[in-house]
């Protein structure tokens, strides 16, 4: 991080800002218990996003498919995928590049398993419960509380690996990596990279732009907790070595950091980082050079109006070209909000930030965030999902150009 160059940005609510606000909600799934972040994929190449869920006191892993924006109001078609106790995180990839979607499931608590759930060959079976099959990653079993993966290729050979990370004891960010014979689970191994204390986010993204996949974390408890990346070492390294893959510091060094975004908040060009963090601030770590290596971090803070910092994304919420943050929170019990989104007059820079309420004071505990037109009439909508007062997978509805 670009050292002494922390600044804090002074929040201002600006007078009638709770006016435009709450958005309508809409419940894609409130069928189960804890719905624990929200995933996307095109899954049946329909053009559209689909969501794979995981339902952490429910235990179990659900896939919706969009409907489609005349209907996407409604209640989404769903299946569960499988069983899976102590579920964090779920996300699809085609791990056997048979040409459909399967899902991957990281489960913490005393289940400490990453299972592959095989989608379906036929189409026309895909919400098909019996159609799919569950199986666990053997190297996956109780090395960790595992909280995240994401699809990868690390080794630049066969199919795509997968990066992970969890909490707890003995947790690290590290990688599996992918057999010739995907199917053959027991083939995969594992190889970590770096501890961990407790892992938000996890991103693989090509962070100094050499065309290789390096990994962006946060990690919101370990002793050098804080937001990094790891440079990928090279096609010519061992890629199964600790030491091979640097670490670079981005921001939130001893903070609390939570789920963050991979973006371009203020329009240079270039991708920063913006981060959720406890209590209640969202640091912007502003990306001074091409290759990642020199950051300068800024403080939004949230309005007391709000939850405990949880979540952050960022988009063109009121149609103006400007991306703006959006936040959810934990511990948005009434009358306090759990979703809301900040707007500026001049620059992400300048010190005045204005908050805009979305969700209202329904809700309690929310999760990830994604971004997207979802009804399809050209604005922004909010994807989320809620675990504590039962309200599911949602989303909230851009009031800028409703549909009928």
């Amino acid at each position: 991080m670009h050292a002494g160059l922390t600044a804090t940005l002074v929040f201002a609510l600006a007078a009638g800002a709770d006016a435009d606000g709450p958005w309508p909600r809409h419940t894609i799934d409130a069928s189960s218990r804890g719905a624990d972040g929200v995933r996307l994929a095109d899954v049946n190449a329909d053009g559209r996003p689909d969501i794979v869920t995981g339902w952490e006191e429910g235990g179990i892993t659900r896939v919706y498919l969009n409907p489609g924006p005349d209907k996407v109001k409604e209640k989404w078609p769903a299946v569960t995928v499988g069983k899976t106790p102590n579920v964090e995180d779920a996300v699809f990839v085609d791990l056997d590049a048979d040409g459909a979607a399967d899902v991957v499931s990281c489960c913490e608590g005393g289940t400490r398993t990453v299972f592959v759930h095989w989608a379906p060959k036929e189409p026309d079976r895909y919400l098909d419960p019996n159609a799919w099959t569950t199986e666990a990653v053997p190297a996956s079993r109780g090395r960790m509380m595992w909280m995240f993966a994401v699809p990868a290729q690390v080794d630049g050979k066969g199919g795509l690996d997968l990066v992970a990370a969890g909490k707890g004891k003995d947790a690290a960010v590290g990688w599996f990596r992918a057999p010739a014979t995907p199917r053959n689970l027991a083939d995969w191994t594992w190889h970590p990279i770096e501890d961990i204390g407790w892992v938000m986010s996890l991103r693989a993204a090509d962070v100094n732009g050499d065309g290789r996949t390096d990994i962006l974390a946060s990690d919101r408890k370990g002793p050098t907790r804080g937001v990094f990346w790891l440079t990928h070492p090279g096609p010519d390294a061992d890629l199964t070595r600790r030491d091979a893959w640097k670490r670079h510091n981005v921001g939130g060094a001893g903070r609390e950091v939570m789920f963050l975004d991979h973006a371009d908040l203020d329009g240079d060009g270039l991708r920063d980082v913006v981060v959720a963090t406890k209590p209640r601030d969202i640091l912007f770590c502003r990306r001074l050079t091409r290759d990642g290596t020199k950051w300068k971090e800024r403080t939004i803070h949230m309005p007391e109006t709000a939850g405990t910092a949880k979540a952050v994304a960022v988009g063109d919420i009121d149609g103006n070209g400007r991306q703006v943050p959006v936040f959810s929170c934990e511990h948005a019990t009434p009358p306090r909000s759990g979703v809301m989104w900040l707007s500026y007059m001049k620059s992400p820079t300048e010190p005045e930030w204005q908050a805009h309420d979305v969700s209202g004071p329904e809700g309690v505990k929310f999760d990830r965030l994604e971004l997207l037109d979802l009804d399809g009439d050209g604005d922004t909508d909010i994807l989320t999902c809620e675990e504590r007062a039962g309200l599911g997978v949602i989303w909230y509805e851009n009031p800028a150009h409703a549909r009928p």
